[in-house]
């Protein structure tokens, strides 16, 4: 029988409230990047191309989306000839784009793991000085013109520098986790640090902590919102 440690606990109650803390802040937040840039796109954007031949994309701003009900995914970001100077924070909704243009802004630099999480990426034009992430080694084709460099086709990081496997520990498996990067995920039947713990994860000490913790959340913010109510 798979018992549930104090570490175990701890770990998903931190993990708890790392969850409910970051999840109001990003709502919104998709619009906010798609409105990042006045204007809409131009003719010649990859992105608008994308939208324009795919029936269940939509417009919005500078952004092709993909909407789910409520939710919704971008599929496409373009951020041209926006004056910014960093792009990591207009990054973080980004994740599950296909194609990004951020050609013609003054980026001198970005952080090496700007693009982890973007599995999904496979156009991405930055401006020229700018290498394409991962290097040109994670790229199918790395095109330079004048004033920009176009990466395509991202590869698949564990297999496209080698057999990534041997850097995973025993239990686990190597994914893609953006160009040029990988994450090692727990084997099936094994999970905890470095997969060492083997049987099902926990679900009812799970939801045993998280069904409590809802209610509580829910308190705070309801007692928050009722005095800035007060205040007002």
């Amino acid at each position: 029988m798979c018992k549930t440690t104090r570490t175990d606990l701890s770990f998903i109650f931190f993990l708890l409230i790392f969850l409910y803390s970051w999840f109001p802040v990003t709502q919104g937040s998709v619009q906010k990047v798609c409105s990042q840039c006045g204007g809409g796109l131009r003719n010649s954007s990859a992105v608008g191309e994308l939208c324009k031949f795919n029936s269940s994309f939509v417009l919005e701003g500078r952004c092709c989306l993909q909407r789910h009900g409520e939710q919704e995914l971008i599929v496409g970001l373009d951020l041209w000839n926006c004056s910014l100077t960093q792009v990591d924070e207009y990054l973080d909704q980004a994740f599950t784009a296909v194609i990004i243009d951020l050609s013609d802004n003054p980026v001198t630099n970005m952080s090496e793991s700007a693009f982890q999480g973007f599995i999904s990426l496979q156009y991405l034009a930055l401006p020229r000085l700018l290498e394409c992430p991962g290097g040109n080694r994670s790229w199918e084709h790395v095109d330079i013109f004048k004033s920009e460099r176009i990466c395509k086709g991202q590869k698949d990081a564990c297999n496209a520098t080698g057999d990534m496997s041997w850097l995973c520990p025993e239990n686990s498996l190597c994914q893609p986790d953006g160009p040029g990067m990988f994450q090692c995920a727990c084997a099936s039947s094994y999970y905890g640090y470095k997969c060492l713990k083997e049987g099902a994860f926990p679900m009812l000490e799970f939801f045993g902590i998280l069904g409590p913790l809802t209610v509580l959340t829910s308190a705070l913010l309801w007692l928050s919102q009722r005095r800035k109510a007060k205040s007002s």
